[in-house]
């Protein structure tokens, strides 16, 4: 898919609200809103927008705690490493994770409703899986989501 200024400038937009109405995105752009809504739906159907997501308050859905949890893996074959990954999705704790290169194997972020609740999914998520050899937890204090994520085209920074 061959993405042009208008549609990164669209993807940027919507990265910092994705619920920003049709009319308002074509201003912010300098677009027609037919325009803007044709490229909208090009995006998505191309695969360049995933989805949209509601931004959740934790405490509100009684999230009281929220950590990273580094994991090391035994071992490094595929099928570990694929189980692992399966493993992580059914998880409801697990925000988010990430398959790194370095020390650990995987950056794991969890919700949970208090320091007792971590200990137990720590114990019971992790180190009763034949895949990990070591675990490591951070709390995280403060979460920040960049919405002026950087996007690139073709190795360069897009404008």
């Amino acid at each position: 898919m061959h993405l042009d200024r208008t549609d990164f400038a669209i993807l940027r937009e919507l990265r910092k609200n994705a619920r920003l109405p049709n009319k308002t995105l074509a201003e912010r752009i300098g677009v027609a809103p037919s325009t803007a809504l044709e490229r909208v739906r090009r995006l998505r159907e191309g695969g360049a927008i995933q989805g949209f997501h509601a931004e959740v308050q934790p405490r509100a859905v009684g999230i009281g705690l929220q950590a990273m949890i580094s994991v090391r893996l035994a071992r490094h074959a595929r099928g570990d490493v694929d189980a692992f990954h399966a493993y992580l999705l059914t998880l409801r704790e697990v925000l988010s994770f990430y398959h790194v290169a370095g020390a650990n194997d995987y950056l794991v972020h969890v919700a949970v409703r208090d320091s007792d609740h971590l200990r137990d999914f720590a114990l019971d998520a992790f180190t009763t899986r034949s895949e990990v050899a070591h675990i490591e937890t951070s709390l995280i204090f403060n979460f920040y989501r960049n919405a002026d994520l950087p996007i690139y085209r073709d190795g360069a920074q897009a404008e």
